[in-house]
């Protein structure tokens, strides 16, 4: 990295942040009491809090949202008559799912080959801490040459919508000329990259019933109706053979232009297993950041543990459909509903809850902001231009803040490149990754801020 004293702070300042991201990681603020205690997610929320007022941010909150979440908000006031600009991460992260799959406790930051690991490392903890890095910099050589206002969520991986409807009932609040949103991540490690658009997301749980009780499969198999058997005919009927999406009235032959995404780089990243086939028809940048996806997280139905030789007379699946930008995530739902009450065989009683739905996002890449943040990744990685890429994930988020102020202008960088895992056990960071990006976000409102003045 090119020694500058912006450079050279972060630098200095990184024992501190590997320290703070630890303590960060333990706690477990799964936004689900069901998974883990709602005190996991205060605890977290609290010490953002104290974070924010360590820095001097004023007017520090932790909001009450819709949805029973917690976001915390705070306010840095900048020199008179400079922009405004909104930070956003989130401190609630994904379940750990199987701990013994864990090469090191999830909710411990260990280092190991030269990454952090820990579940919330890279997905958005990570970008918080990231946040403070760049504002404690700037703070050292010179100030913050911006008012800042920082808005980290406590619900984002449930896309249960509550910061969204508290900013819609508070849109003063959020105001900024310009949202840097720190959940995204660099197509990969080095290579300074913004997020142009991400998909939207809805989410369903489907019940299928078709008798009372289970039922003993050697008396009654064969022609009592099997809930299960039945459920899975609906989930199939959600793909072609080559495992494309097919929802009948959504298009699923939507190309990307721009940045592409080889295959045996997918296939890497993916860690698909020698032999197995990828899914779907057309470039990898078509399937994952131009087309709908739809993908079943978790059936409810007897365990094999225990199992006994019954018919089974209920069956529950919790599906994931991705929304490429274009399309509108109420109507991609009113679709799922449809084909998913269709494609129930033997008049089946079906029951379909929708459970999270966010819109998708496009991104003016041609906007003073963004021509500001490709100069500071100039500076934050040498020899290297910034590149726009898609994004397979959803922030839902983003369009509620587009929709309440459509003059701001909205980039997205983060920490969550294809070695971080995010989501998936073992999730990390990469500390060289922090460092740059820290250094590239402090470098960027330098710039806007300059870039305002002119």
């Amino acid at each position: 990295m090119t020694a500058n004293p912006i450079a050279e702070t972060v630098a200095s300042l990184m024992p501190r942040a590997k320290a703070e991201l630890a303590e960060l990681v333990a706690f477990e603020s799964v936004a689900d009491p069901a998974v883990a205690p709602r005190s996991e997610c205060e605890a977290a929320a609290n010490w953002v809090a104290d974070a924010l007022r360590a820095e001097g941010f004023q007017d520090v909150a932790l909001l009450d949202t819709p949805d029973g979440s917690q976001s915390v908000y705070g306010l840095l006031p900048g020199p008179e008559g400079a922009p405004t600009v909104l930070l956003y991460a989130h401190y609630d992260v994904q379940p750990k799912l199987d701990e013994a799959a864990w090469v090191s406790p999830p909710f411990e930051l260990t280092e190991r080959d030269g990454r952090w690991y820990g579940r919330g490392a890279a997905d958005c903890k990570g970008g918080f801490i990231m946040h403070l890095l760049a504002l404690r910099a700037l703070k050292a050589n010179g100030g913050v040459p911006v008012s800042v206002k920082v808005i980290v969520e406590g619900s984002e991986e449930q896309g249960t919508g509550g910061l969204e409807r508290y900013a819609e009932a508070h849109p003063d609040l959020l105001a900024a000329d310009t949202i840097v949103i720190g959940d995204a991540g660099n197509f990969r490690v080095g290579l300074p990259t913004v997020t142009a658009t991400l998909r939207g997301m809805t989410m369903v749980r489907v019940t299928i019933d078709t008798l009372a009780g289970n039922l003993h499969s050697g008396q009654f198999g064969g022609a009592a109706p099997d809930a299960l058997a039945a459920l899975i005919r609906v989930l199939d009927s959600l793909r072609a053979e080559d495992g494309s999406t097919v929802i009948e009235g959504l298009d699923g032959d939507t190309t990307w232009e721009g940045l592409q995404y080889p295959d045996a780089d997918f296939r890497t990243d993916a860690k698909v297993l020698d032999g197995v086939d990828l899914i779907g028809n057309g470039t990898v940048a078509d399937r994952i950041w131009a087309r709908p996806a739809v993908t079943v997280i978790g059936i409810d139905c007897s365990p094999v543990a225990g199992a006994t030789p019954s018919v089974p007379a209920s069956a529950r699946a919790q599906i994931s459909l991705r929304v490429p930008p274009g399309k509108d995530a109420a109507e991609a739902t009113k679709l799922l509903f449809a084909h998913i009450e269709k494609h129930t065989p033997w008049n089946a009683r079906v029951s379909i809850e929708q459970v999270g739905q966010g819109q998708p996002f496009l991104a003016d890449v041609h906007s003073p902001a963004y021509t500001a943040m490709a100069d500071a990744m100039r500076v934050a990685y040498p020899g290297q231009e910034m590149q726009a890429a898609g994004m397979g994930g959803s922030i839902p988020l983003c369009n509620t803040l587009a929709e309440l102020y459509p003059s701001a202008e909205i980039l997205l960088i983060g920490l969550s490149e294809p070695d971080a895992q995010i989501h998936a056990v073992n999730e990390s960071v990469s500390p060289e990754e922090l460092e740059r990006l820290s250094v590239a976000e402090a470098h960027f409102l330098v710039n806007y801020a300059r870039s305002r003045r002119a």
